[in-house]
């Protein structure tokens, strides 16, 4: 019998962690189902845990760390908590 309700197994890419800028700290999780190949996940979660989660899969867990460290660079890292306009949820 198989459970339907039971949590996906997550393959965690090592590039995940938690970064900290300018006093602020972000958790990076770069993830995809476990044995899947199927792309990456990126997810960044902040100090009170609300979480800004990109869309689209990427290829490889390097190119999504590539987008994170993008968009920390372009928007800052208050950009994750802030959530301002026209950002990935």
């Amino acid at each position: 019998m198989v459970d339907d309700d039971a949590e996906p197994e997550l393959e965690y890419s090592p590039l995940s962690g938690t970064v900290t800028r300018d006093g602020v700290a972000v958790s990076v999780q770069i993830y995809r189902l476990a044995g899947s190949g199927e792309g990456w996940s990126l997810e960044v979660v902040d100090h009170e845990q609300a979480s800004t989660v990109w869309d689209a899969l990427f290829k490889t867990d390097t190119d999504a760390y590539a987008e994170f460290y993008r968009t920390l660079e372009k928007e800052g890292i208050r950009s994750f908590a802030e959530r301002p306009p026209g950002r990935p949820n």
